[in-house]
């Protein structure tokens, strides 16, 4: 099987597949270090958790894998807190950073630093350009498919191609990947690999609760997501519950207790709570986020089947193109 080597910075995996960073509490230290162990690069999100608890799960991860495979930490720029959890991260020694929901000129000069390399997650070849120039190893570029806050309108593969074109450093496609089959898409078009998180909370490894898990399961159509405008100031998919219900429309819901967590904050309701509350446990009454096609999982696996299951089916899609070929 002939698998395209993914190579950022010092980094390369035995499969072209990035775990997305997904906050609060999804993609922790067993999530992260599964998927490395599997050929992948995990992450873990330090968004909206202390930033000692995040340097544990960093340890935890590297225990896990035994220092072997790549761990990086994904923060989202719209936190108050966003300076000091990356500066954190990167005393950690962690393989990258990466970032989204915002743009940060800051983590690159800190990047440097701390001699760690920095990815930004874009959602134009614009921005994409401005990442490169200020360092960045590489983009990850994120489709309107994506789960959680959404950075476009436009889907995946109709901005992919303008990204690659405008770049040189490696280009990752994200947002509505499931299958090997888009997986060989995004590789053909010229992506370096892909970054994939609504595929993987659905997994044994990951760190949200069964009862975050089954909602995935549970959810059959495309009918059952919405989106909704976060306090953030973004778009995030979500799955309908009582919660989206709730916060419909201009619909405000009290907040018992401000974290002041965001830099801008419309104070609607509140986004960390909201998102905390569902990785309790109650998935009726918190943000369930997820990607556009969550719906096409039925099962909730091992890491390692997810990846292999993964590569099978790339390689299908070779095999079915190197036939037509000759």
């Amino acid at each position: 099987m002939h698998i395209p080597q993914l190579q950022i910075a010092h980094m390369k995996p035995r499969v072209p597949i990035i775990q997305g960073g997904m906050g609060v509490r999804i993609s922790l230290s067993n999530l992260a270090a599964a998927v490395a162990n599997a050929g992948g690069i995990g992450i873990i999100s330090g968004t909206g958790i202390p930033v000692e608890e995040m340097r544990a799960h960093i340890r935890r991860a590297r225990e896990l894998t035994k220092g072997q495979g790549y761990i990086g930490v994904n923060v989202l720029f719209a936190m108050n807190s966003f300076p000091e959890t990356i500066k954190a991260a990167m005393e950690e020694k962690v393989d990258f950073i990466i970032s989204g929901a915002g743009f940060s000129r800051d983590m690159y000069a800190w990047g440097r630093e701390y001699n760690v390399p920095v990815i930004s997650i874009v959602s134009s070849a614009k921005l994409a350009r401005l990442a490169e120039r200020l360092g960045a190893a590489a983009v990850v570029v994120e489709g309107f498919e994506a789960g959680g806050h959404l950075g476009t309108d436009r889907p995946l593969f109709e901005i992919l191609p303008e990204v690659i074109e405008a770049v040189s450093i490696p280009v990752i496609a994200a947002g509505g990947i499931m299958t090997g089959a888009d997986i060989a898409r995004a590789i053909q078009m010229g992506a370096s690999g892909v970054q994939m998180g609504t595929r993987f909370v659905a997994s044994v490894e990951c760190d949200a609760p069964d009862a975050f898990k089954q909602k995935y399961i549970e959810t059959v159509s495309a009918d059952d997501l919405v989106l909704v405008k976060t306090t953030v100031g973004l778009q995030g998919r979500a799955i309908r519950n009582r919660f989206t219900e709730a916060i419909s429309g201009d619909n405000k819901l009290k907040i018992e207790k401000c974290y002041d967590c965001l830099k801008a904050c419309s104070y609607r309701f509140c986004t960390l709570d909201s998102l905390v509350t569902s990785v309790n446990g109650d998935v009726e009454n918190g943000l369930v986020f997820a990607g556009a096609r969550v719906h096409e999982i039925d099962q909730i696996l091992p890491v390692q089947t997810i990846i292999d299951r993964l590569m099978i089916e790339y390689e299908a899609v070779q095999e079915v193109a190197k036939h037509h070929i000759l």
